[in-house]
């Protein structure tokens, strides 16, 4: 499944020719940076950037003239079965990096607010922050560099049976985190309501919602198996959440042809 931009960009720069899942992963990345509103020439700061998916959707969207600054608190050797200093090291080979500065290991908060950008964006980030306090602190931060944050996240309102195994996925992984101490990607839900409160208490006050189709990527499958794959890790937990879970998991096993959730987006001002 390739629709025209991502083929277009694909011929274009010469990245991931041969990676049919990463394309449609750049598909999504593509629909996100659209919703954005982004333009050409704009200066842009990514928070964590991971492999760099949204990045190269950025990068394209602002242009020649344009430039993406794109941080990660990781270190370049996260990330399988390509690394984060792989990945990256693939983009900048191709004609998008002179239009990209990647930057590993950098704490958000320890960047210099004189650093101004037309926008700052979030993209499918937030559920590795452990709570709201540390997720606030970071939005206050932006509200001092830039006039516009684009904010893109898992929508945990599902609208098909298909989508439910994708919210049961998340919710085990997020009780996971509560119980064992690991590194993966949920560490905390954040829904679309939670998300505008805290930009609103960081002096974001005008805050538009949309929501982007990604029931057709393969997260939701990817995070039900990984479920399942620490079911029996929960052994410690209390009898009361051991019931708990195990209704999550029957629901999400339900589904046999899962479907990711959709996103969100909010354009904060």
């Amino acid at each position: 499944m390739k629709n025209k931009i991502v083929q277009q960009f694909v011929e274009t720069y010469h990245l991931y020719e041969d990676d049919a899942i990463q394309q449609i992963q750049l598909q999504h990345r593509f629909s996100l940076v659209k919703a954005f509103n982004l333009q050409p020439g704009m200066r842009i700061l990514e928070i964590g950037c991971g492999q760099g998916d949204t990045t190269m959707a950025l990068a394209h969207i602002v242009g020649d003239s344009g430039f993406v600054k794109a941080i990660d608190i990781a270190s370049g050797d996260y990330g399988a079965p390509m690394t984060l200093q792989e990945a990256h090291e693939n983009i900048q080979k191709s004609p998008l990096g002179s239009r990209i500065e990647f930057q590993l290991d950098t704490d958000f908060l320890s960047l210099d607010t004189t650093e101004q950008y037309d926008a700052i964006v979030f993209s499918h980030c937030s559920w590795y922050f452990h709570d709201e306090a540390q997720l606030l602190q970071y939005f206050e931060h932006a509200r001092s560099m830039t006039s516009q944050l684009c904010f893109a996240e898992w929508d945990t309102t599902y609208h098909t049976h298909e989508q439910s195994s994708h919210f049961f996925a998340v919710t085990i992984l997020a009780l996971f985190s509560q119980y064992v101490d690991n590194d993966g990607n949920i560490q905390a839900v954040f829904t679309k309501k939670h998300i505008q409160k805290l930009l609103n208490q960081a002096n974001f006050t005008n805050c538009t919602l949309t929501e982007v189709d990604a029931s057709y990527l393969q997260d939701g499958a990817w995070e039900q198996d990984y479920a399942n794959s620490i079911q029996s890790e929960f052994s410690d937990a209390p009898p009361l959440i051991q019931t708990l879970l195990d209704a999550l998991y029957d629901n999400m096993n339900t589904v046999q042809q899962p479907q990711s959730l959709n996103s969100f987006v909010i354009i904060a001002r």
